[in-house]
């Protein structure tokens, strides 16, 4: 009943893969995880030893997902006998929202990893009270959209219907997409790596796919788990990039096939793993209205995207 009245007072809108979202703490919640977000606020207690991958959907989630555990837990597995070849990315790094639904596990092994989409301001006090890192992943907004609409159609629940690419450019541009505004979704997590650098490291998918070596190192030294040079001697860190890839994600068996969390096909994850194919999407006044779009939001923040 409390949830119902919750719902009754807050804006509602079409979703893309959940019929209806609600803007809930001034951002697009997919129905199915308000009581989640709400139980993950009020309930969850941090660990000064957790990690969070931090990402709006469809920016490199998985790809963020694997490499983390595979930094923390380099000591634990062998390259050759490793988890990451019998299991998603998603099943070792779970959705931490999911928990409060009984779907998911807490992680057994520490480090605790645990991924979330719920935006800065909404995390709950705990992990800003405690020494946990949040590592944030994001992706230009024009790779972002194409890969959400593919992505979303694919997994839509009855009684959605298919939306066309203009409709869901519309949206986009209004900021109604699971989790949106993805402007604010991206500064919340930008001007907190910007005031507490020790706490929140800001990633983008592009200098990921640009220069894997040195964000890996980046990424372990923020975490806490540097290579020593005997390790880099040793190309632990190619190895590990390796493991991580698109590539080598996309082709094992565990990945090809089954449910992840009752909710996506695993398949789906693995769809091009590219930079600007947007290019094959967007007419002209798509491209213009969305960059005049960042423009307008990120404004001086310092945040910045290659189009």
């Amino acid at each position: 009943m409390e949830d119902e009245l919750i719902l009754s007072s807050l804006a509602k809108e079409r979703g893309w893969a959940i019929p209806d979202l609600y803007l809930f703490q001034q951002f697009w919640c997919p129905s199915t995880l308000i009581k989640e977000v709400n139980n993950f606020q009020k309930q969850f207690e941090a660990k000064d030893s957790d990690i969070f991958v931090a990402s709006f959907p469809k920016s490199g989630t998985t790809w963020l997902k694997a490499i983390a555990f595979a930094i923390v837990n380099r000591q634990r597995f062998s390259i050759h006998n490793h988890p990451l070849l019998t299991s998603n990315p998603h099943q070792l790094v779970p959705p931490v929202e999911p928990v409060y639904r009984g779907d998911v596990d807490f992680p057994t092994i520490e480090p605790r990893l645990f991924g979330t989409h719920t935006p800065f301001p909404s995390l709950p006090n705990s992990i800003m009270e405690s020494n946990s890192k949040i590592i944030y992943i994001c992706r230009n907004p024009f790779d972002t959209f194409v890969s959400s609409w593919i992505y979303y159609d694919k997994i839509k629940r009855e009684p959605l219907t298919t939306l066309k690419i203009e409709e869901a450019f519309e949206m986009y541009c209004d900021g109604i997409i699971e989790f949106g505004p993805w402007w604010s979704h991206m500064l919340g997590y930008w001007k907190e790596s910007l005031a507490n650098p020790n706490k929140v490291l800001f990633l983008k998918y592009e200098d990921l796919k640009d220069d894997a070596n040195f964000q890996v190192k980046r990424i372990a030294e923020f975490l806490g788990f540097p290579f020593t040079q005997e390790e880099e001697n040793n190309q632990v860190i190619e190895s590990i990039i390796k493991l991580c890839s698109f590539e080598e994600m996309k082709n094992l068996e565990v990945n090809k096939s089954g449910i992840i969390h009752r909710f996506a096909d695993k398949k789906y994850y693995f769809r091009k793993g590219e930079t600007r194919d947007w290019l094959n999407y967007f007419s002209p006044s798509m491209t213009e209205k969305l960059t005049k779009i960042m423009e307008e939001k990120f404004g001086e923040s310092g945040l910045s995207f290659m189009i």
